[in-house]
């Protein structure tokens, strides 16, 4: 038997290999294209717990001095108001020993006892008088001064003298940081001038070292540049006292209405230090460079940065020994050794050295 061959037809494969392959495929594209949407950017965590529990230790270390301050207050009152009690009760002691000598009854009390309870009514009423000071010193400034963003702080600078003297360079330079804005600003109108902001910054320092004057002490204020006066006139060598608030607030106003001008003489601003009696037990001078004049007469239009080395040695030695000088430095270019020069100053006469940033106080 002779068997036929079947023709061959591109029609007879198997529906189903078709469709499994089909599928296989979109299967595949899918696990490709799926692999490409889950890839993910790895974010670096950040850990803040270490800020947060520095901020903690913060506040909670400001919590403590809260506390610490009233329950010193409140033992201060306690202890006025035991004096106060016992005061009371001394008065009252002694009217009865008065009334019964008066009455001529037989005295119980006897004029030594008498005579005890003055005194001791006497002390009780000093230990009251220098608890109230006390009380007072603590509560109570001479004027107030808050700066931008409430800027209070001045580290390493004492503040607790007797008699305190400020100095303030009122030279042309006190008008900018740089020599060229400087000459600009020379020639504006005198609005212009009291803008400048190196020149409000000096101006502010001054209001913010008397705000900080304690009660009952005594200050000076002058001004220097190739001269040196007093800033309220008639009062040159001697001190004005921080009770007389009326001519304290006088003085600081007239601060600002001040006008920077010409050079810079270091040496008759510190020859003042000896013209002050009692001494001076704080200095503060505001100043921006080394002097441009000496106590000499000088014709030269231009000052090399030697011979301001020697004016400022000549300045220094003016400065009697025991008043400690405290320099405030706003910095003027083209003068690298300023920075040296005071705070060796401040070093050797143990004071104190600040080149505060240009926002404070």
């Amino acid at each position: 038997m002779r068997f036929r061959r079947r023709a061959f037809s591109i029609f007879t494969l198997s529906f189903l290999d078709v469709m499994c392959c089909g599928f296989g495929a979109v299967v595949l594209l899918f696990m490709i294209l799926k692999h490409e949407a889950i890839k993910k950017e790895k974010v670096q965590a950040v850990d803040l717990g270490v800020e947060v529990s520095l901020l903690q230790q913060e506040i909670t270390a400001a919590q403590a001095k809260q506390a610490q301050a009233a329950q010193d207050a409140t033992s201060s009152d306690a202890e006025l108001v035991k004096l106060l009690a016992e005061s009371a009760t001394a008065r009252e002691a002694l009217a009865a020993a008065k009334s019964a000598l008066q009455s001529r009854a037989a005295p119980a009390v006897t004029a030594k006892d008498i005579e005890a309870l003055k005194v001791a009514l006497r002390k009780l009423e000093t230990e009251k008088q220098q608890l109230l000071s006390e009380l007072n010193a603590h509560s109570r400034q001479v004027r107030s001064f808050t700066g931008e963003g409430n800027r209070e702080y001045l580290t390493g600078i004492r503040m607790n003298g007797r008699r305190t003297l400020i100095l303030l360079d009122a030279s042309a330079s006190m008008l900018d940081e740089t020599i060229v804005n400087v000459l600009r600003r020379r020639n504006m109108d005198d609005a212009a001038k009291r803008r400048s902001e190196k020149w409000r910054q000096a101006v502010d320092t001054v209001d913010w070292i008397s705000a900080r004057l304690s009660p009952g002490s005594f200050y000076q204020i002058y001004l220097f540049n190739t001269e040196v006066r007093p800033i309220v006139a008639g009062t040159d060598g001697r001190w004005l006292s921080t009770d007389d608030r009326n001519q304290f607030n006088q003085a600081i106003a007239a601060t600002r209405q001040l006008l920077p001008d010409g050079g810079s003489n270091l040496a008759k601003a510190l020859q003042v230090l000896r013209t002050l009696q009692p001494q001076a037990d704080n200095v503060f001078l505001i100043t921006d460079g080394l002097p441009t004049q000496g106590l000499g007469t000088s014709r030269r239009a231009t000052v090399s940065g030697n011979q301001r080395i020697a004016f400022y040695q000549e300045a220094r030695s003016q400065i009697p020994a025991g008043s400690p000088v405290n320099v405030i430095l706003l910095p003027m270019e083209g003068d690298p050794m300023a920075p040296w020069a005071y705070w060796d100053l401040a070093m050797t006469t143990r004071g104190a050295f600040l080149t505060p940033a240009y926002d404070w106080p």
